[in-house]
């Protein structure tokens, strides 16, 4: 298996949308806002933070992205992580997190948070086992209000 994950470019916007619809498919509530991704939203979000791909043998299976807080552009928010159902089980959701939080530390960034949907808690101990720890006290800045708001996790880069 040829694992590669790259930076997405503005290029990658469509390939982005359709990725994020198709791995939250049948996986994530169909109230959540990323079954109605779109290529302009996914091109704001490289714009203001970035993202990245995840291919496999050359394919796109994957991707992930983060946007900086408004009040606090070196703390980032991962959003919309997410891998083709016919490559689960793989542990590939590994590989673009730890890109973001490699990024994130050459970029000198000082927190990475991300949310866990009320409907996914086993994600608690996935994240856990890369740093990140529960912080009750922060709200997701993405959160969809039609949903039960998210528990956020952060793993700090810098002490």
């Amino acid at each position: 298996m040829n694992l590669r994950v790259r930076e997405a470019t503005r290029d990658d916007a469509k390939l982005i949308a359709e990725l994020t619809r198709a791995a939250w498919a049948g996986k994530v509530s169909v109230t959540s806002s990323g079954h109605r991704e779109t290529a302009v939203i996914v091109a704001e979000h490289l714009r203001d933070g970035g993202g990245f791909v995840l291919e496999v043998d050359h394919q796109a299976v994957g991707s992930v992205r983060w946007l900086p807080l408004d009040s606090a552009q070196d703390v980032w928010e991962v959003c919309r992580m997410g891998v083709l159902p016919g490559h689960r089980g793989n542990n590939l959701s590994q590989h673009l997190l730890e890109a973001v939080i490699h990024h994130g530390l050459a970029s000198g960034v000082e927190e990475v948070r991300l949310a866990v949907r009320a409907d996914q808690p086993k994600l608690i101990d996935f994240y856990a086992a890369y740093g990140f720890e529960l912080a009750e006290e922060l709200e997701y800045s993405h959160a969809n209000p039609l949903e039960p708001a998210p528990r956020v996790m952060r793993r700090l880069l810098r002490h």
